[in-house]
């Protein structure tokens, strides 16, 4: 199959105007008539018959190439708006090498979603004795919270938040879930409160029932 060579088009070229394309265009047509030519010996000599997608133009400059031809290409320019929480849930650990002077500031966050990256923590927000008992929490899950991510880095930054309890039961990955899509749980305002009705225990009219579908 043929490359297209991917290439960039700066100002030195625009300098050289269409002298230098036409000279590029020349090489070119020179180097496909030359592989033309030793194709058509070789296919004589072994049969092979050329097909409609061996007729594509070989030529090395990308702006010499119709458009059909050309992969479209693009780089990301500014972030318009999050759409992710930045929170996630998942196991805090040490650090592997406890020689490093990273191993005693950050511990690492390992994210439950594997879409999420993992995170270098302070351990001033890890519990007060994890140092010296990292077991105890190996099985406990936490909410934290992504606050940047260099360039240069292969994991993030980021804060605990709170510490949720032990993986596998309900309430704790029920929370964690709710936190990572940014769903509000809390408690409801004693103004919404107020509307429901305060004569308990409340039943359904007869005359509400009559003009709805019971779907219980």
């Amino acid at each position: 199959p043929d490359v297209i060579i991917e290439a960039q088009f700066d100002d030195n070229d625009a300098e050289h105007g269409q002298d230098h394309l036409q000279d590029t265009l020349t090489d070119d047509i020179k180097k496909l008539s030359l592989d033309t030519g030793e194709k058509g010996k070789a296919a004589g000599v072994t049969g092979v018959h050329r097909t409609k997608q061996d007729d594509g133009p070989k030529v090395n400059d990308p702006r010499l190439l119709l458009d059909e031809f050309l992969q479209r290409t693009a780089k990301v320019v500014y972030i318009l708006e999050k759409k992710h929480s930045r929170a996630a849930t998942g196991f805090i650990k040490l650090l592997a090498d406890r020689n490093s002077e990273l191993f005693k500031r950050c511990a690492m966050f390992s994210p439950v979603d594997h879409r999420v990256p993992r995170v270098y923590v302070p351990l001033a927000d890890c519990p007060s004795d994890f140092v010296t008992k990292p077991e105890t929490y190996s099985q406990m899950l936490f909410i934290c919270r992504i606050v940047d991510w260099k360039e240069d880095s292969n994991f993030a930054s980021g804060q605990l938040c709170k510490s949720l309890g032990q993986a596998g039961e309900i309430e704790p990955e029920s929370e964690g879930i709710l936190t990572e899509y940014g769903v509000d749980f809390s408690d409801f305002s004693p103004e919404v409160v107020e509307c429901l009705p305060q004569n308990l225990p409340w039943v359904i009219s007869p005359e509400e029932l009559a003009k709805r579908r019971d779907l219980r």
